[in-house]
């Protein structure tokens, strides 16, 4: 059993068990559960069922596990002949959740 999903833009292909890394969650603690429910698309191997656009009463329920740091962009501005050189850096957080439940 499968589900898409929708997070603040992102869509995702989840199923139960999958860890998943998602844009931060600054509200949720490790260890809370988050309720997903904007639910595209549900699968259930020989049954899928399609939302126009959200399948209504489905919702995936999934743990907060962490949360991580993604890998460090480094941004190197640079002007010929003028002497100007900025390094600057960025590392984007991230939420780890696990997909515990997919409800239709």
């Amino acid at each position: 059993m499968y589900a898409i999903i929708r997070d603040r833009g992102m869509q995702y292909r989840v199923e139960q068990g999958q860890v998943l890394t998602i844009d931060l969650v600054a509200h949720a603690e490790a260890g809370a559960e988050l309720e997903l429910g904007e639910v595209l698309l549900v699968s259930d191997g020989e049954k899928v069922t399609v939302g126009s656009p959200l399948v209504s009463g489905a919702i995936v329920r999934a743990e907060v596990l962490d949360h991580v740091k993604g890998d460090k962009i480094v941004v190197f501005r640079y002007r010929n002949k003028k002497r100007y050189r900025r390094r600057t850096g960025h590392r984007q957080r991230y939420t780890q959740i696990k997909i515990n439940e997919i409800t239709i």
